[in-house]
């Protein structure tokens, strides 16, 4: 139904929903508790960037950083509002996890939010078998943000 590719960025459609992506960060979450990655972080060579197309769109977005402690993140989760539901993000997620596998992370971890608008991404992350768990990486835990983790070792998908 649509086609995964890896993305450089250059794209307005990509640019366009990946701002879409910040500001709706913005508006859910408390000042200071946006964790997302912008442009210029998004094109750092720890980062790999895909997209999801149906025909000539761009449907939804998501990313994987790769860390140095042997771990990775799930990064810039998004699918454009008009396009929710058809399994862009599951398909991008499934690439994000073989990806991570392929390129020898042990686990895969993400950093969000709470309340209703981050219900359905955690919805898709437990479905996947992510389970709640400790902070990562330089984060804090807060009132607002959980954490999230798939074991690649036992995950056997």
């Amino acid at each position: 139904m649509f086609d995964i590719r890896k993305d450089d960025l250059s794209g307005s459609q990509t640019r366009e929903l990946l701002a879409l992506h910040l500001a709706e960060m913005q508006s859910n979450s408390p000042p200071g508790s946006v964790f997302a990655l912008d442009l210029s972080g998004l094109q750092r060579p720890e980062v790999t960037v895909w997209t999801a197309w149906l025909s000539e769109r761009v449907i939804a977005v998501g990313a994987l950083k790769m860390l140095e402690d042997g771990t990775a993140e799930v990064k810039s989760m998004r699918t454009h509002p008009d396009f929710t539901r058809l399994g862009a993000a599951a398909a991008i997620l499934e690439t994000i996890i073989a990806t991570a596998r392929e390129k020898g992370a042990r686990r895969l971890s993400l950093e969000t939010g709470s309340g209703v608008a981050f219900d359905p991404a955690l919805a898709l992350y437990r479905k996947r078998g992510f389970k709640d768990g400790e902070a990562f990486g330089n984060y804090e835990r807060s009132d607002f943000n959980q954490f999230l983790h798939l074991d690649l070792h036992r995950d056997g998908c």
